[in-house]
């Protein structure tokens, strides 16, 4: 199954995550199917494409709550 989920870069101390769509057995870190965005929680920045993953959701790709929480914030938003 597919997960639309945070993978975490940066530095020590300084987490920024981009959100990728990955396999659901693979790594947190591991090699993913696609990139559709990314979130700072430092600065409360995210940025995601919406088409993208709308369409992977509708192929049966499985949010986390995180993203979620991230997708509906920019909805209200726009």
């Amino acid at each position: 199954m597919l997960k639309i989920r945070l993978k975490r870069f940066g530095r020590k101390k300084q987490p920024s995550y981009r959100i990728i769509i990955i396999d659901s057995r693979k790594p947190r870190d591991g090699r993913s199917i696609e990139e559709i965005g990314f979130y700072n929680p430092i600065t409360n920045k995210s940025q995601i494409n919406l088409q993208k993953a709308k369409k992977r959701i509708h192929q049966g790709a499985q949010p986390t709550k995180k993203i979620q929480q991230i997708i509906n914030q920019l909805k209200k938003q726009n």
